[in-house]
C-alpha cells in the first residue's frame, strides 16, 4: 500500500489529539472517582453516574446533531464540537454541587456528541480508500494516547491537586486543540444532510443494525468491569491510588502497541477478522482475571493484555462500519458512536450495581456474557452481509 501524504498525516494526526482530549475529558472520571468523591462529597455510586450520564447524552444526540448539523463541513463540526466540550469541562471545574455536575458533564456528551462521530468519517475522506483503515487507526491513536498518558496524567492530577485543576486543564486542551486543527486540517465543502428519514433507514438496515449491536454490547462489556477498575485494584488488588495511575499508564502503553498493530495489520486482514481477533483476546483477559488469584503483578499483565485487546476492537469496527455503509458513512460512524456511549453508559451503570452486590467477579462474568452476545450479532451482521441481493445502505 502506498504511504499516506505527509499533509495528509499531519490533519490525522490533529484529528487524533481531538480523540486524545475527548477521551481523557470523557473517561477521567474512571481514574479520579476518589478525588471526584472527596471534592463534592459523592458516593462511589454518584460519580459512576457522571460516566453514565455523558454515554447517554452521547448516544442519544450524536446522530440527532448528524441531522441538525451534518450539512456543515465536518472540519466546522469538529470545531464547534471542541468549542462546546470545553466550555462544558470549565463549567464541571467550577461546579457549586453534584446537580451542577450532572449538567456539567450533559454539555460535554452534547460538545462530544458532534467531535466524536465525525472524526471517523473525516480521516477516511482525506485519503484513498485502500488507505482508509490506517487512516482511521492512525486517528484513534488518540484514544490509546489518553490511556497512555491522557488516563494517568487525570489520575496524578486529582490525587496532587484535585479534581478542579483537572478539568481546567481538559479545558485548556479542547481549545489548543481547536486552533491546531483549524491550522492543519484542509477546509472542506459541506457535509452530509442527513434527513430523518435517513437516520430511520440507516438505523434499520438489516446488515447495519446487528452491526451496531456488536458495538454497543462490545462496549457494555469492556465498562461493565472497566468502570470499576479504580475501586477495583483499590478493594480487590489492595492498590493505591499511585498504582491506579500505574495501571491506567500500563493500560497506555499496551494500547498505543495496539493500535500500532492494528495500523499495519489493517493492510492485510478484514475488520471481520481484526474484530474476532480483538474479542477473542479480551474474552481470554476476562477468563484469567476470573480464574487466577487477585495479585498485583497478574493485574498488570492482565491490563497489558486488554489494552492491546481494545485497541484491536475500536478501530476494526470503526473500519467495518465504514466499509458497509460506504457514503452514509458520515450518520453511520455517528450511530455506531451513538451505540458505543449508550453500551459505555450500560455498561458503566451495571458495573455499579453488581460490584455493590455481588463482588468483582460479577462484574468479569457480566463481562463475558456481554461479548458472548456481541459475537453473536457479528455472525448475524456477517451472514446477512453475503446474502444475495443485500441492499447496501448507500443505494
Amino acid at each position: 500500500m502506498d504511504a499516506i501524504a505527509r499533509p495528509a498525516v499531519l490533519a490525522l494526526r490533529s484529528l487524533s489529539l481531538a480523540y486524545f482530549v475527548q477521551a481523557t475529558g470523557a473517561l477521567s472520571v474512571v481514574g479520579s472517582l476518589a478525588a471526584i468523591a472527596a471534592e463534592w462529597g459523592l458516593s462511589d455510586a454518584q460519580t459512576a453516574l457522571l460516566i453514565t450520564v455523558f454515554g447517554v447524552t452521547f448516544a442519544l444526540a450524536a446522530p440527532l446533531l448528524q441531522v441538525a448539523f451534518g450539512h456543515l463541513p465536518r472540519r466546522r463540526q469538529v470545531l464547534i464540537g471542541l468549542a462546546v466540550f470545553s466550555s462544558a469541562a470549565l463549567a464541571f471545574a467550577v461546579a457549586p454541587d453534584y446537580r451542577a455536575l450532572l449538567a456539567a458533564r450533559v454539555a460535554m456528551g452534547l460538545g462530544a456528541a458532534l467531535i466524536g462521530p465525525v472524526l471517523g468519517a473525516l480521516a477516511a475522506g482525506l485519503v484513498e480508500p485502500r488507505q482508509q483503515g490506517s487512516a482511521i487507526a492512525m486517528v484513534l491513536l488518540g484514544l490509546s494516547m489518553a490511556g497512555l498518558v491522557g488516563m494517568p496524567l487525570s489520575a496524578w492530577m486529582a490525587q496532587a491537586w484535585g479534581a478542579r485543576p483537572l478539568f481546567v486543564a481538559v479545558a485548556a486542551a479542547g481549545l489548543l486543540t481547536a486552533l491546531l486543527i483549524r491550522l492543519a486540517v484542509p477546509a472542506q465543502a459541506g457535509g452530509q444532510a442527513i434527513s430523518l428519514t435517513t437516520l430511520g433507514r440507516v438505523l434499520t438496515d438489516a446488515v447495519l443494525l446487528p452491526a451496531y449491536l456488536v458495538v454497543f454490547f462490545i462496549a457494555a462489556g469492556a465498562y461493565t468491569t472497566y468502570a470499576f477498575i479504580a475501586p477495583i485494584i483499590r478493594d480487590v488488588f489492595h492498590g493505591s491510588a499511585q498504582t491506579v495511575s500505574a495501571g491506567m499508564a500500563v493500560l497506555g502503553v499496551a494500547g498505543v502497541l495496539g493500535n500500532l498493530f492494528v495500523v499495519r495489520a489493517a493492510r492485510r486482514y478484514s475488520a471481520d477478522a481484526m474484530l474476532l481477533a480483538g474479542m477473542g483476546l479480551l474474552a481470554l483477559d476476562l477468563l484469567l482475571l476470573l480464574l487466577a488469584p487477585p495479585t498485583l503483578a497478574l493485574l498488570f499483565g492482565m491490563l497489558l493484555l486488554w489494552a492491546f485487546a481494545t485497541d484491536i476492537i475500536w478501530p476494526s469496527q470503526q473500519r467495518r462500519i465504514v466499509e458497509l455503509s460506504a457514503e452514509l458513512r458520515g450518520v453511520a460512524l455517528a450511530v455506531t458512536a451513538s451505540f458505543v456511549f449508550a453500551g459505555i453508559a450500560f455498561g458503566s451503570a451495571l458495573a455499579g450495581l453488581l460490584y455493590a452486590r455481588y463482588g468483582y467477579h460479577a462484574n468479569l462474568l457480566g463481562s463475558l456474557g456481554l461479548l458472548l452476545l456481541a459475537l453473536a450479532f457479528l455472525a448475524l451482521s456477517a451472514r446477512r452481509a453475503q446474502m444475495p441481493g443485500w441492499p447496501h445502505a448507500a443505494d
